[in-house]
């Protein structure tokens, strides 16, 4: 019980207690299994929805940053117009101010009406479920983020990557989409160092009432 896991980050090292680790992962395993089971329903409506609002699939796919830097795939459920993505990244390749950059904005016209209702309600998170299965997500930790915003990071920002992302985070509950990608970065960092499988616990209970507010979702 008193064993620890270190994570080291530049000059400071965070020690996680192993049996609060193992606590966070069978939380990840039951929660996003009752949530499969109870929400499959919805599932399938959601992707007829989408099929019928715009072409392209309904699963939206990305390569994203995770555990120590590690790509993997993430799902989504697609609320935007097919390539939409390649439009974000001839942006992000003209970023030159990260503290400030914001990447939602509020009356993004690449957003489709079935989108728009997912995003404001949550709902396009749910695939996410799968990356948490894989082991490659959490239910909670910092959201994972494209390699063209990673490879801006500093040595510190990028102890973000010392724990899994999530499907929500500290930030989440703290601004969501209204904060500047600087802002997020600092409640990232305070979630590294200060995680519990208390914190996570908290985080969860705050994100419900985040999501039936819809405030900060675009």
């Amino acid at each position: 019980m008193g064993q620890k896991s270190a994570v080291s980050a530049e000059n400071e090292e965070f020690e996680y207690s192993r049996w609060q680790l193992v606590l966070k992962r069978l939380l990840d395993i039951v929660v996003a299994a009752i949530l499969l089971v109870l929400l499959s329903p919805i599932w399938y409506v959601i992707v007829l929805w989408i099929r019928m609002d715009s072409p392209g699939p309904a699963i939206f796919k990305q390569t994203r940053v995770g555990l120590r830097g590690k790509p993997y795939t993430i799902y989504k459920f697609r609320t935007m117009i097919q390539n939409a993505d390649t439009i974000m990244k001839a942006r992000l390749e003209k970023v030159t101010d990260l503290e400030n950059f914001v990447f939602q904005e509020k009356d993004d016209p690449r957003i489709t009406r079935s989108g728009r209702f997912l995003r404001k309600t949550s709902l396009d998170e749910l695939p996410q479920l799968l990356n948490i299965f894989k082991g490659n997500m959490s239910l909670v930790g910092p959201r994972p983020e494209v390699m063209d915003i990673v490879k801006h990071y500093t040595a510190e920002q990028r102890r973000r990557h010392d724990v899994l992302p999530g499907v929500t985070g500290w930030a989440q509950v703290n601004g969501r989409g209204e904060l500047t990608l600087g802002e997020t970065l600092a409640y990232d960092l305070e979630y590294v160092r200060r995680w519990s499988f208390r914190l996570d616990l908290l985080i969860l209970w705050k994100t419900l009432a985040v999501v039936f507010s819809g405030k900060g979702a675009y």
